[in-house]
């Protein structure tokens, strides 16, 4: 009789925003029992799982393992902890490490203190065992551990991503406030967009969001341009799980569907960067690029949906964001009647003078910047309406 695989806890970190799209990612491709929490998601899988949580979820950005949890209740405490954990059972004496600590309401007041403390308490216990310590390297480690504590509680956990899923792999090029492609995966799944009906970005910058709508549209898994994860220099490493994982997801992708995706700018510069991003993703036959001002755009079709993502004040400069801002509204009532608009801006103020009363509005962070992620239906005729936060 074959023994069922181990199931174990994990968890899910995302932006602020997105832990619904999370969750519902991580049920489809089998987690059990997930669970929203605060820019997080936490879910139960085996190790097929935690693979396919790192290739195919858009909107994670790293998957962690807990692997010792306890209570602290003076600083003393953590270094003891710390260093009674079997360290030896996930990393060698000649390895390399990298500590990330988080800290909120606890008897630790810097985050960069509880770090060199848990280092010290891993290569002190090596040092004593062994006569040998394993080295820091913060860019690219065996083993990156995730230190969380959140008032008397200390969770340790292992970082099965490495680096941040956001770095797909396929962004060669960026402008200005390049858009995280882990919050333009998730805006673009909180649209609600179909997959079908074309999808137009008329300030397209370096195609972020471009590029992402293809990757999803043809079921392109968005880990398809990575080639490492930290769960690939672990102990327990399953290449021919992983091989299997991969071969399972790249079965699925379809370039054949003929959903139409447009990307304007009115920068050439700009332009440039999307169509290396786009020729380097292979997405030349997906991606439709032009240069225009949106206020000189002619719709790409009958029907659609915009997902936008206009210059904020806070990082590119804008003479008149108000001004900016109501020409959106005038340019997507005089011609994008039949198409849902969706803009994100952390510009609170000058967004309500698009003068469109959204049908929905989602807060959202974008890096540490508070936004808006606004829906309008718009309609042959729509009026102005006042905007509420």
């Amino acid at each position: 009789m074959t023994e069922s695989p181990t199931t174990s806890l994990m968890v899910a970190k995302t932006i602020s925003g997105l832990e619904p799209i999370l969750k519902a990612e991580l049920d489809d491709i089998g987690a059990l029992n997930t669970e929203v929490m605060n820019r997080s998601v936490s879910f139960e899988g085996d190790k097929s799982c935690m693979y396919r949580a790192n290739y195919l979820c858009r909107s994670a950005l790293r998957i962690l393992l807990p692997v010792h949890v306890f209570d602290i209740n003076a600083q003393e405490d953590l270094y003891r902890e710390i260093k009674e954990f079997p360290w030896e059972d996930h990393l060698d004496s000649d390895s390399t490490l990298a500590i990330d600590a988080v800290i909120s309401y606890t008897v630790f007041t810097n985050s960069q203190f509880v770090a060199q403390k848990t280092k010290d308490a891993i290569v002190d216990r090596f040092r004593e065992k062994t006569g040998k310590r394993p080295s820091v390297d913060l860019e690219n480690p065996t083993l990156r551990v995730n230190v969380h504590l959140f008032k008397n509680t200390c969770t340790v956990s292992l970082d099965a991503s490495g680096q941040s899923l956001h770095k797909r792999g396929y962004r060669k090029q960026t402008g200005i406030a390049p858009l995280n492609e882990v919050l333009a995966a998730g805006l673009i799944l909180l649209s609600g967009w179909d997959r079908k009906k074309p999808l137009l970005d008329p300030m397209c910058g370096s195609g972020t969001i471009l590029i992402e709508a293809a990757m999803l549209a043809s079921a392109m898994p968005s880990g398809y341009f990575r080639n490492e994860y930290g769960f690939m220099k672990w102990k327990d490493f399953d290449e021919t799980l992983w091989e299997t994982v991969k071969s399972e997801a790249l079965a699925v992708i379809n370039h054949h569907e003929t959903t139409r995706i447009v990307g304007f700018d009115k920068s050439v510069m700009s332009l440039k960067r999307a169509a290396e991003n786009v020729g380097f993703a292979g997405l030349d036959r997906d991606i439709y690029l032009k240069r225009s001002a949106f206020e000189d755009s002619v719709p790409p079709s009958a029907e659609g949906i915009i997902i936008m993502n206009p210059p904020y004040d806070e990082r590119i400069e804008l003479e008149d964001s108000v001004g900016f801002y109501k020409m959106i509204g005038n340019v997507l009532k005089r011609k994008y009647s039949g198409y849902k608009a969706w803009v994100i801006s952390s510009d609170l103020e000058a967004i309500k003078f698009i003068g469109l009363k959204p049908s929905r509005k989602i807060r959202i962070f974008n890096g540490p910047l508070e936004c808006r992620f606004l829906g309008f239906d718009l309609y042959e005729g729509k009026k102005t309406s006042t905007f509420a936060d």
